[in-house]
């Protein structure tokens, strides 16, 4: 689990990240947090490589991203800015998915490419926090959704 951090300078490598996320090899799908404004918005860097476990069998010989990982990562930069709002939480507590919508996918991601994932907090009560979030490769738009996150 992670353990208690209370101040992290942007950009926030792996090792912080992990220091953060409960998640390990082969479930982190972060790889850098770019900038964070708490309580409003994070920006997270994805690097895609050829040597991801998930290309062996999605699909030989043309591989794509699974939609379902992306939308995990994006998942993971939201427990990011969950975690960085509000410190206090780190170490004692799991962000969850509660939900998804408005989900809708506009691009391959393929290996060589660098998403940039971009979500900013729509609303936050005291379980649940409702967030949008995009991914971007080259500068496009790849993946959208909104995401529901409760920390438990």
């Amino acid at each position: 689990m992670a353990q208690e951090t209370t101040e992290h300078t942007m950009p926030i490598d792996i090792k912080g990240i992990l220091d953060l996320l409960p998640h390990r090899y082969p479930f982190i799908l972060v790889d850098r947090v770019l900038e964070m404004e708490p309580g409003r918005s994070i920006t997270v860097l994805k690097n895609v490589t050829m040597n991801e476990p998930f290309f062996q069998g999605h699909f030989p010989g043309e591989p794509v991203m699974p939609g379902v990982l992306i939308l995990e990562g994006m998942a993971q930069a939201g427990a990011l800015l969950a975690y960085l709002s509000t410190p206090e939480t780190i170490g004692d507590k799991l962000v969850y998915f509660a939900g998804l919508d408005k989900v809708r996918f506009r691009r391959m991601v393929r290996p060589g490419d660098q998403l940039i994932y971009k979500l900013e907090l729509i609303r936050h009560k005291t379980k649940l926090s409702k967030m949008s979030g995009m991914a971007y490769v080259d500068g496009q738009l790849a993946t959208e959704a909104q995401l529901m996150a409760t920390f438990a």
